[in-house]
């Protein structure tokens, strides 16, 4: 942990510094404008493609006089850090789970609320586009200097576990990792589990050294971060509403 800190440190100032020296480079004799981009999922994973077709766009439609730099899951520092880095100027864009925001914006755990979500994607979808109520939460966001360029679904949660669970009575001491939302964490609680918040990138070896027995996500994150490979059961969650869909946010600084 201490050696993850210290690099995401030293991270740190090597992007203080490139600020320090402004965010244009000179290319071929011409001013070339950089937009730091960055996201918390694998090589080729769904935020990963999203972020270099927004690069690709950007940089067609500037005539390459701006260039896109990713950044993915801790190549500078975990997905906590991206909400101060953008705040402190270090990154122009980064896609944030609301979870994720939710110390700074506790609206933004209205997606994590269990019996909530419509049950088909193409309503979900409908919602983030049409929504009075995501237009206000665009304006909440924007208070705390975060401009919410687009809303995204990713699909619903499933959970891998090591027993069975069917119903909420079934989670009953089970250790489970969570994002460090506090209404994840509350939710979890009624049911008398022990959720478990933990960076993303280190659940694969939580499991695999039994320090915690489930875990979280949608259907294609389970199978890019291999979690099937430490669990015996994959279970969907959509049936009834009874778990929440992931929706994924793009923001940039508002300066």
């Amino acid at each position: 942990m201490l050696k993850k800190r210290l690099i995401s440190l030293v991270l740190l100032l090597v992007f203080i510094a490139s600020i320090a020296s402004g965010c244009s480079a000179r290319v071929s004799g011409e001013e070339q404008t950089v937009w730091r981009f960055a996201h918390e999922e694998t090589p080729g994973g769904l935020q990963d493609i999203y972020a270099y077709e927004f690069k690709r766009l950007v940089e067609e439609r500037t005539n390459g006089e701006i260039t896109v730099e990713i950044y993915r899951a801790d190549e500078i520092g975990g997905v906590m850090d991206y909400l101060e880095f953008q705040q402190g100027g270090l990154l122009q864009f980064s896609i944030l789970n609301p979870g994720t925001t939710s110390t700074t914006v506790p609206e933004n755990n209205v997606f994590y609320n269990h019996f909530l979500m419509p049950e088909d994607k193409e309503d979900i979808q409908y919602m983030l586009r049409n929504s009075e109520g995501i237009e206000m939460l665009n304006e909440i966001n924007a208070e705390h200097e975060m401009k919410i360029l687009d809303w995204f679904y990713e699909g619903f949660n499933a959970w891998t576990a090591n027993n069975e669970i069917r119903s909420p009575e079934d989670f009953n001491g089970v250790s489970i990792r969570t994002m460090a939302s506090p209404l994840i964490v509350a939710s979890y609680k009624a049911y008398n589990a022990n959720p478990t918040p933990m960076a993303y990138m280190e659940v694969y070896t939580g499991l695999q050294l039994k320090q915690i027995d489930a875990q979280v996500n949608p259907i294609f994150s389970i199978e890019e971060m291999a979690f099937y490979e430490v669990q015996d059961y994959l279970i969907q969650a959509k049936q009834d509403g009874f778990f929440a869909a992931l929706v994924q946010i793009l923001t940039s600084l508002i300066h």
